[in-house]
């Protein structure tokens, strides 16, 4: 076991998948000689040779046009977009040729491409550095799209991801690049869940609070918080977004009878309103509450200033599970 920072262990994923696979590639602005503005690639390319960590142009159509290329000749790219609301000039390629090549093709070719996406607040950027555009691309059909929340799994996502012969979009919550937990080298992979599978953070019986990504530390630490209260709180990391763990969510909500969907995105229109609709569906009789949901405001992304104001914390995890029983 190693004593490991999320992004740290996202370099250690990449570079087991680049010495288990020679087709494996990463490109991307300034990932190579750089590292990456969060240092994800720090070293790679001095171990592997600029052939395979490739420095691009600023152009994010053309990175992901170039990996839809390479995967058709048999590679497997990962690509980074440095910063979440710089994916919008690849939003083409992505959900229009990325997304619909096998389905084009009956089945017959596969693109194999990850796009690595730092998403989400918390870091004092400025304009266009601190997005949650994960829903758009889970609207997407075609698309795989996963969120990290810890070292630990972190290290066994990306190198799934890799592995995986769908497109996978790849988010990474940029203000956990730093929190550092133990991570199994060895048999981290094979101890993970499966990349579409959930995960049981902590376990309770009153009410199920599902996450990914940012909000995982956080809904942790409010599942703690709430047993001082008497409230036993079933955590759960969806992992992945599309597509969603179903079979997880409904027996948890059924046991519990009550569920908290806590994402950074904004509200409206955001995952927690499929996951609402999809469980008051699917569990309606066993619910003891509306299915209730905390996240960002339908606003623009603050200045970095105010932004603790906007980001989904402890205090408005506690308050949704409080109004949860309150039915």
């Amino acid at each position: 076991m190693s004593s490991l920072t999320l992004s740290k262990a996202l370099n250690e994923g990449l570079r087991k998948a680049m010495e288990n696979d020679p087709k494996v590639l990463i490109m991307g602005e300034d990932v190579g000689k750089l590292g990456g503005v969060f240092r994800v690639t720090d070293g790679l390319q001095k171990d592997f040779g600029e052939d395979r960590v490739v420095d691009t142009p600023l152009a994010e159509s053309g990175i992901v046009g170039t990996a839809i290329g390479l995967a058709l000749r048999g590679y497997r790219p990962v690509c980074e977009i440095q910063f979440d609301g710089f994916v919008f000039p690849a939003f083409d390629q992505i959900t229009t040729q990325l997304a619909k090549m096998r389905y084009r093709s009956l089945g017959k070719v596969s693109l194999p491409v990850v796009i690595r996406i730092p998403f989400g607040g918390g870091i004092g950027a400025v304009e266009h550095h601190s997005e949650s555009p994960e829903a758009l691309f889970a609207h997407t059909a075609g698309l795989r799209v996963v969120a990290c929340g810890d070292p630990a799994d972190a290290y066994a996502m990306i190198q799934q991801s890799i592995s995986c012969d769908d497109p996978v979009l790849f988010f990474e919550p940029k203000r956990r690049y730093w929190d550092k937990t133990e991570v199994d080298l060895v048999g981290g992979v094979a101890a993970a869940a499966a990349l579409d599978k959930a995960r049981i953070l902590a376990s309770g019986t009153d009410v199920t609070v599902l996450c990914y990504g940012p909000m995982v530390r956080t809904c942790a630490e409010a599942a703690v918080a709430a047993s001082a209260d008497g409230r036993s709180v079933k955590v759960i990391d969806l992992r992945s977004i599309a597509p969603l763990d179903t079979e997880a969510i409904f027996a948890s909500v059924r046991k519990t009878g009550r569920c908290v969907v806590v994402h950074e995105a904004p509200v409206t229109g955001g995952l927690g309103a499929e996951i609402a609709a999809l469980v008051t569906q699917e569990c309606f009789y066993q619910l003891e509450a509306p299915v209730l949901r905390v996240g960002g405001y339908s606003t623009p992304y603050p200045p970095s200033r105010i932004e603790e104001y906007y980001l989904p914390d402890l205090d408005r995890v506690l308050d949704a599970v409080d109004r949860a029983f309150t039915y």
